[in-house]
């Protein structure tokens, strides 16, 4: 199992559960925190509630940053219950893939219409 890979909650039915627990928090914590930058902006046009309006921006933040948090924790407990051999093992990369990089690739392009320009000109030449 790699980490933060999105295939993971579908490794068993305590993955499904755990990755539905988290997607509800986190997407309760962005609602409270869209609500909680909301109010606090309408707070801020009346000079009076400007105070209350910097503090709910502050915890909007603070709920903000719970987010990668819950990702991470999500994480964590899929390595809890098993698979940890594979944790470090960065994914494997095909050879195919390796071999080839973008310089190379545009130029065997070139090369594949130069040639079919060369044949088309021959063709039409004979």
């Amino acid at each position: 199992m790699t980490l933060f890979d999105p295939g993971n909650h579908q490794r068993s039915a305590r993955h499904r559960r755990i990755y539905a627990y988290t997607e509800l928090t986190y997407t309760a914590v962005d609602f409270v925190a869209a609500l909680l930058f909301l109010v606090g902006s309408i707070l801020f046009f009346n000079s009076s509630t400007t105070y209350a309006g910097t503090w709910l921006f502050v915890v909007g933040s603070v709920l903000f940053g719970m987010r990668p948090t819950i990702k991470l924790m999500r994480e964590i407990a899929y390595l809890r219950i098993g698979d940890l051999e594979d944790v470090a093992d960065p994914p494997t990369v095909p050879p195919s893939v390796i071999g080839q990089s973008s310089s190379s690739q545009g130029h065997d392009k070139s090369d594949a219409a130069s040639q079919s320009d060369t044949s088309t000109i021959e063709s039409r030449q004979s």
